[in-house]
């Protein structure tokens, strides 16, 4: 393709929409001519559908659950006066908290501060990556609030955390997020917190805030407990889109953010997304884009590249979002196949010096999308004569689409005029309606997550087999076993996962189970020995 045509292709094919402040720019994906036509009546009925989302329809029939997260930006589409409610109150809620925090009229029951100065979040999932996301893109330079977040079940990096802050415990907030509060991950972290908290003699009640579903186990310690705040999470808001809920819009609020504005952003881009011109709809054509690149079956990965170190979080933002919502074992109908997305990246230029290489020169099996910001905020010096530093950001990322064009990669930009509350808001809800469009095109029901509930499950099965295998040790001490025999006792038929269990005990200094090794695996002995 000539340098002309190229030129007469971005002019053809250039979506601008000043009012949700994006341009997708899908000139360099090579896509035959008449392709948006032939989908044309398939993403009409995907418009029609997400219409009918909109519009309070059962979204989710395998958990029985209407799908609402568009509501939470433009509260008067909600299908019942309730619901419009309930949004609005939260949305206050939030505010007025977030405020009374700052302003010192909620504050640690102790301590000479007199001010919360810094916060938390134990969560896991889209419990803590929009949160996440919000506070590193938007974060205010000036707020006193760091905001560490305590996303997994390893008491190292617990420990660390708490042993870092420990000086600093009596004036930090926690925000303990999680929709049903059995979330093991969650629970374990708030447990390893309220432990932290009572070492140093403080109320972790008075130092607590839960976001979680009414009538939730979370909810109900909370109550009982009389925390601090409780606010609500709804069946209607899968976590993986929860950002415009209090999930992300009360850590953000801690942090200065202009919630707002970010709802604003949301609600605009909803609105140029519904447009059935799909030639103007910016997630109608990233949809088809994801089609055509992956032959409707995922067949390429979606690398994310923003030229923003404040967007350094959205590749992992976005692998949950459309890794979660795409990667399906069956269709609606229930028919077997294999769906989904891969999503991965981190941010230019950085990596221009690490897997660029091979995007250019090794497997063409992926499609990038670049995210560039017209305004970076700050120039920064000139480093050399005409140029600074955000002309070199710009520069990398208009040479590297350039590059992979040349070596016949494909890609989609995605500018915005900056990175503000309003920008982020209207690019995580164009990402959301295209997850929402390009399921309905694969036919596959992008808000549940069977292998994320079928893999808590078997977690569970491993913790409870593991408190077999130790109660059986300790009923015999000084006796030992291998995996085998322990597995026929406790007839268990994965005699691996009976050894897996046995090993990890071994590691743990404080379960006082020994093993006497041998060669082969089969043949090593564990046994229980009582402290002395």
């Amino acid at each position: 393709m000539t340098a002309l045509q190229r030129w007469t292709r971005y002019q053809d094919w250039l979506c601008d929409v000043p009012g949700a402040g994006l341009r997708l720019d899908i000139s360099r994906m090579n896509f035959p001519p008449d392709f948006v036509e032939r989908m044309t009546p398939a993403m009409s009925r995907a418009l029609d559908a997400m219409r009918d989302i909109e519009a309070g329809a059962l979204a989710n029939a395998s958990e029985g659950r209407q799908v609402g997260h568009y509501w939470l930006r433009a509260a008067h589409l909600a299908p019942t006066p309730a619901i419009r409610a309930d949004i609005e109150s939260t949305l206050g809620a939030v505010e007025a908290f977030a405020s009374e925090v700052r302003e010192g009229r909620v504050a640690p029951a102790v301590g000479t501060a007199g001010k919360f100065t810094r916060f938390f979040v134990i969560g896991i999932g889209g419990s803590a990556l929009g949160p996440q996301l919000l506070g590193e893109a938007l974060r205010a330079p000036s707020v006193y609030l760091p905001s560490p977040f305590l996303d997994n079940t390893d008491p190292e990096s617990i420990q660390r955390f708490f042993h870092e802050i420990e000086d600093e415990l009596e004036s930090t907030l926690a925000l303990v997020i999680s929709k049903s509060g059995g979330t093991i991950e969650t629970r374990n972290a708030m447990l390893e917190a309220q432990h932290a908290y009572a070492a140093r003699g403080l109320n972790f009640a008075r130092h607590a805030v839960a976001i979680t579903a009414a009538g939730s186990a979370l909810d109900h310690q909370a109550r009982a407990q009389n925390w601090l705040r409780t606010f609500p999470m709804w069946d209607w808001v899968g976590g993986r889109t929860s950002i415009t809920s209090a999930v992300g819009l009360l850590p953000a609020a801690l942090l200065g953010v202009d919630i707002r504005a970010f709802l604003a952003g949301a609600a605009s881009c909803d609105q140029a997304t519904r447009d059935p011109d799909i030639r103007r709809n910016p997630a109608a054509l990233l949809a088809l884009m994801w089609h055509y690149a992956g032959n409707g079956s995922g067949d390429r990965a979606m690398v994310v590249l923003p030229y923003c170190d404040r967007l350094a979080l959205l590749g992992r933002y976005l692998q949950q979002l459309v890794m979660e919502s795409l990667g399906k074992g069956r269709t609606r109908s229930g028919a077997p196949v294999e769906q989904g997305l891969t999503v991965f990246g981190n941010k230019g230029s950085t990596d221009q010096h690490a897997y660029v290489q091979q995007l250019r020169e090794g497997r063409s099996d992926f499609f990038v999308t670049f995210v560039g910001v017209d305004d970076p905020g700050a120039a920064g010096v000139e480093v050399e004569q005409g140029a600074h530093s955000a002309d070199y950001l710009f520069g990398f990322r208009l040479g590297t689409r350039e590059a992979l064009s040349e070596a016949g990669r494909e890609s989609v930009t995605l500018t915005m005029p900056r990175l503000d509350a309003f920008q982020l808001g209207s690019l995580i809800a164009l990402f959301e309606r295209t997850v929402g469009l390009y399921a309905e095109l694969i036919d596959v029901n992008a808000y549940d997550q069977p292998g994320v509930e079928a893999g808590k499950r078997a977690a569970g099965r491993v913790i409870e087999l593991q408190r077999l295998v130790l109660a059986h040790l300790v009923a015999h001490p000084g006796k030992s076993f291998t995996a085998g025999e322990l597995a026929r006792t406790l007839d268990e038929q994965d005699v691996e996962v009976v050894f897996h269990v046995l090993a990890h005990l071994v590691a743990r200094a404080d379960s006082n189970i020994l093993a006497a090794q041998a060669a082969d695996p089969a043949q090593i002995r564990f046994r229980y020995e009582p402290p002395a």
